[in-house]
C-alpha cells in the first residue's frame, strides 16, 4: 500500500466514529428531552387533581373516588323461622359501604327504617335457601336494594350506597 493509501482509511474510520459519537449524543438528548417532558406533565396533572379535590378528573369523565365509608347496622339482626318443623334462629351482623359521607349520614338517621325493612328481609328468608352460598349472595344483593330504596325514599341517591357486607353470619 502507499502512503496516500493509509492516509485516507485512517481519515475514514475516524470520521465514521465521529459519526456515531454524535448520533449517540443525539439520541440520549432527544430520550432526555421525551422524559422531561413526561416527567413535568404528570406530576403538573397530578398537582391539579390535587388542588382542585379531584374536580379535574370528573370534569374529564372519570369518577373521582374517595375513601370508602363504612356503617355498621348495630345491634346484629336476630330473626327466627320455621324450617322443616323447627324453629331457626338467624342472627347477622351488616356493614353498608358508602363513599359519599351525606349518604353515610343518611343510613345512619335512617337506621330504624333500614332495620325494620331488613328485618322483614330476612325473617322471610327459608332455611334451605340461605345455608348455600349462592342463597347468602342473593339475600346480600337484596339487602343492599333495601338500603338503597330506603336512601333513595329519604332523598339521598341510592346509588351511592356501593355495597352491603355481611360481617357475622350464623344460623342455628
Amino acid at each position: 500500500m502507499t502512503e496516500s493509501t493509509i492516509g485516507d482509511e485512517s481519515r475514514s474510520a475516524s470520521g465514521g466514529s465521529k459519526l456515531v459519537v454524535t448520533m449517540l449524543v443525539a439520541l440520549l438528548a432527544a430520550a432526555g428531552a421525551g422524559g422531561g417532558v413526561y416527567w413535568f406533565t404528570a406530576h403538573s396533572n397530578a398537582d391539579v387533581v390535587a388542588e382542585d379535590g379531584g374536580q379535574a378528573a370528573s370534569a374529564r369523565g372519570k369518577k373521582a373516588r374517595g375513601p370508602a365509608i363504612y356503617i355498621e347496622f348495630d345491634p346484629p339482626f336476630v330473626v327466627n323461622f320455621e324450617a322443616r318443623g323447627m324453629t331457626r334462629f338467624l342472627q347477622v351482623t351488616l356493614q353498608a359501604m358508602t363513599r359519599d359521607p351525606v349518604t353515610a349520614d343518611l343510613i345512619k338517621q335512617h337506621d330504624p327504617v333500614i332495620r325494620n325493612d331488613l328485618l322483614l328481609l330476612l325473617s322471610n328468608q327459608t332455611y334451605d335457601t340461605i345455608s348455600t352460598r349462592e342463597g347468602k349472595e342473593q339475600l346480600r344483593l337484596e339487602a343492599l336494594e333495601v338500603v338503597t330504596n330506603v336512601i333513595d325514599a329519604e332523598g339521598g341517591k341510592g346509588s351511592n350506597v356501593e355495597q352491603v357486607y355481611f360481617t357475622s353470619f350464623v344460623m342455628q
